[in-house]
């Protein structure tokens, strides 16, 4: 009850919780079994909540969203109906960061701008080609237009 107290917790997590604490199985399953029936375990309502989250607060791609759920315990078929919720935006949530992000990257040559950018969209959990594309068009829209050489002089005076 303690460790509810402070976060929601997924069933795996409860049970290896109560695992710690040096009950037997058939003890655990009792307590979960209660939990459950008293909402205070809930793993689709968490993964809803884990999702909404990602996406509003991280800026997340279903990938990450999908690792997320997963290291938190919770089975694969309550991952996929939470990701099922999600809107089918990945384009326009990566082209939202990627804008962003964009305006700070503004005084590095294209490729190098390209390159960062689209590591960080991929960190976030969007696919290799979403990513691209947002940072390319991203980076247009921002008249990140300099050198692509790759190498700058500045003038130290």
């Amino acid at each position: 009850m303690r460790k509810l107290r402070t976060r929601s917790l997924s069933v795996s997590e409860a049970r290896q919780a109560l695992r710690g604490h040096g009950l037997e199985n058939g003890v655990i399953d009792d307590v979960i079994e209660d939990f459950c029936r008293r909402a205070y375990l809930d793993d689709a309502a968490l993964a809803s909540s884990l999702v909404a989250s990602g996406v509003e607060r991280k800026g997340q791609g279903r990938v990450a969203l999908a690792r997320a759920l997963a290291q938190r315990g919770i089975p694969r078929d309550v991952i996929d109906g939470a990701l099922d919720e999600l809107p089918d935006d990945d384009d326009e949530r990566a082209l939202e960061f990627a804008r962003i992000k964009a305006r700070s990257l503004s005084r590095l040559d294209n490729d190098t701008a390209l390159r960062r950018l689209v590591g960080q969209l991929s960190r976030r959990g969007y696919n290799g080609s979403v990513a691209m594309k947002a940072a390319k068009q991203a980076l247009r829209e921002t008249g990140s237009n300099a050198s692509s050489s790759g190498v700058r002089f500045v003038d130290s005076e």
